[in-house]
């Protein structure tokens, strides 16, 4: 059994399910709804408030068809119940972002500044404070979408291993290299 997908997804209060006969799964909340697709082979059962996952044989690709459409369906209710929030923090000097609906515009310290036009499905909000790196927030209810629009983010301005400078994810550990050393 897949460890992940024997475990059943439980529904919180407010969270209903659908499944029709293309196996195509939506799930809605008080954040909104999400519809996704399923491959034909897992079966998808609601039983008292939980969702349980079944598959027909033990082939190494109805194995790992489990656990990811476990995985799917949890990433959903937990988005549509709770949402998700990616932030990311500008370090470098004079780099800036402001939010101006879903336009997010940014001066990463190229010549010109970079405007990106993000998803109406996601939120963005920008947070500037004295002494402190600007930090854009992204709220979204579907997790594969709010990842994705991060990663456009970062990279534009990829952090640099020698100063830390560019566009990281807030709590992001980096791996710093020291420069050169003087020739003795």
């Amino acid at each position: 059994m897949s460890r992940i997908g024997k475990l059943p997804v439980s529904l919180p209060n407010g969270v209903s399910i659908d499944v029709d006969d293309s196996n195509v799964i939506s799930v809605k909340g008080p954040l909104g709804e999400l519809k996704q697709g399923i491959d034909k082979d897992i079966k998808v059962e609601v039983v008292n408030n939980d969702i349980i996952l079944s598959r027909p044989s033990e082939s190494k690709t109805h194995k790992s068809l489990h656990g990811l459409s476990r995985a799917l369906i949890a990433n959903m209710v937990t988005g549509v119940s709770e949402g998700f929030k990616k932030e990311l923090e500008l370090v470098g000097v004079g780099y800036r972002a402001e939010a101006k609906g879903q336009m997010l515009e940014m001066s990463l310290g190229y010549s010109h500044d970079i405007i990106l036009e993000v998803p109406q499905e996601v939120k963005v909000e920008t947070r500037t404070e004295r002494r402190s790196n600007p930090i854009i927030t992204l709220t979204c209810t579907d997790k594969q979408l709010i990842g994705h629009v991060a990663a456009k983010i970062r990279s534009l301005r990829p952090p640099e291993p020698y100063k830390g400078k560019g566009i990281k994810f807030v709590g992001e550990q980096l791996r710093r290299k020291a420069g050169k050393s003087a020739s003795v």
